[in-house]
């Protein structure tokens, strides 16, 4: 039951100098996105810097963005937390007052729980919500890594029905692909592994890039189902270096620069991110000069 197949925007947060939201453009980079083709977008995720933002501006950052698609492509909720209560009241709020079409729920991070905790902590999320979740793997940040064998126990829950795979262990992905059940969704967390995920059976992938350049994202993908390889590969090496170059410091700090560069809003942040350095500044913007973004 894939959610959407192809290529979703882990879309980034505009803020203004006060440190407010910037709706205006926020809505220009949503709309942007939908006429570049994007399969879906990703709203409050670790890109668009949620964890700086409180219930209430969460809720409303991730409607705006419901209201602005309007049911033109999925639009996806992120959620989650090391508190499974406070979790759970964050994800009913966002299914009831934002209206996603699904979750996307973050390992709990800090508290690094086992894996029956994660399998408990999953299982009371998706309880107490009617929308289909996402579980969110990104050991690298949240400390907690969710073992195949754990993706496969919480395949059998009805409400769980993909995961967003960020450990960069393609092992550990093909063994996910190996046990869960064939309409359990298993897109890429990591740009520059999107055809191995896709060789291994993979859905698509939740992605830092395709801010910036969304044509080639979804090209990426598309291609690669249409039975062109070879052009998926292309892509995927040829996007490389500004891949690399969006995680030459901490995400979305490069990925906001390089939106800024492009005009699409002011490079504000919250702390405790902050603009990046100038080495890797001029890294950012001699890979888009090179691609031709500006």
């Amino acid at each position: 039951m894939a959610l959407f197949r192809g290529c979703g925007v882990a879309i980034a947060t505009p803020f203004n100098e006060d440190g407010s939201v910037d709706f205006k453009a926020y809505g220009n980079l949503i709309n942007w996105q939908i006429e570049q083709g994007i399969d879906a977008i990703i709203a409050c995720g670790t890109t668009g810097e949620a964890s700086t933002m409180d219930d209430e501006e969460h809720i409303a950052t991730i409607k705006f963005c419901v209201d602005t698609a309007a049911g033109r492509v999925p639009v996806i909720g992120g959620a989650g937390s090391n508190d499974t209560a406070h979790g759970i009241n964050l994800a009913k709020r966002i299914e009831k007052e934002a209206g996603v079409d699904a979750l996307l729920l973050v390992t709990p991070y800090y508290n690094k729980c086992s894996q029956q905790g994660l399998i408990e902590h999953y299982t009371a999320t998706a309880n107490a919500v009617s929308v289909p979740c996402i579980l969110y793997s990104v050991p690298g940040r949240t400390g907690v890594n969710i073992a195949p064998s754990t993706v496969a126990a919480l395949s059998k829950h009805p409400n769980i029905v993909a995961i967003k795979e960020a450990s960069g262990d393609i092992a550990q992905v093909a063994e996910i692909c190996r046990l869960v059940p064939e309409d359990f969704a298993v897109y890429s967390g990591n740009d520059d592994m999107v055809v191995p995920l896709l060789s291994l059976g993979g859905d698509g992938y939740i992605s830092v890039i395709a801010n910036i350049m969304p044509k080639e994202s979804v090209e990426m993908s598309k291609s690669f189902f249409e039975g062109n390889i070879e052009r998926a590969r292309e892509l995927q090496l040829s996007m490389k270096p500004i891949i690399d170059s969006m995680f030459a410091d901490v995400n979305p700090i490069p990925v906001k620069a390089a939106l800024a560069k492009m005009g699409m809003f002011k490079p504000f942040f919250r702390l405790p991110l902050c603009p990046p350095s100038e080495a890797v500044d001029k890294r950012i913007e001699d890979e888009m000069k090179k691609m031709g973004l500006i």
